[in-house]
């Protein structure tokens, strides 16, 4: 598994994240996105509506890999903020099988094969400990299509 049961807790009581990506010309593009774990996978699957049609799923399909972020604050009196930031390979599907409840066009996704987890402030007694590694991803994605 890639994600700890801290990270996976953590994201299946949050409803919304920031996905990164990058065009064809390079110019950096973050979105507010609804998001799901795939536990068949191990994947972040992405959604939202018209989401063939807009700029991210786009960049995806052109070969943009793909970073997504979930954080909050969880108080301020102590300040104490805690995420996930998840980095990997990523996939532009229709057609997809979806995890339930995931918001937006049924079958339209971005799919995220996580590389890199990022994780900070879930339930360590450190408030700004980091747990950072790569990870071995579910799949490859072979085709990339990059427009340089």
């Amino acid at each position: 598994m890639s994600f700890t049961q801290a990270e996976l807790d953590y994201l299946g009581s949050q409803v919304l994240g920031r996905l990164a990506t990058v065009a064809p010309d390079g110019t950096p593009q973050v979105s507010p996105t609804g998001f799901r774990y795939n536990a068949e996978l191990g994947t972040i699957d992405i959604g939202g509506h018209n989401m063939a049609r807009s700029k991210k799923f786009r960049n995806v399909a052109a070969g943009s890999r793909a970073a997504f972020v979930v954080d909050d604050i969880e108080s301020t009196k102590p300040w104490k903020v805690r995420g996930v930031e998840v980095r990997g390979d990523a996939e532009a599907l229709t057609g997809a099988t979806a995890p339930a409840g995931l918001p937006g066009t049924p079958g339209e996704i971005i799919r995220i094969h996580p590389r890199r987890i990022v994780s900070w402030g879930l339930g360590e007694s450190e408030p700004y400990r980091v747990n950072a590694r790569s990870v071995a991803s579910s799949r490859s994605v072979k085709t990339r299509n990059r427009r340089r």
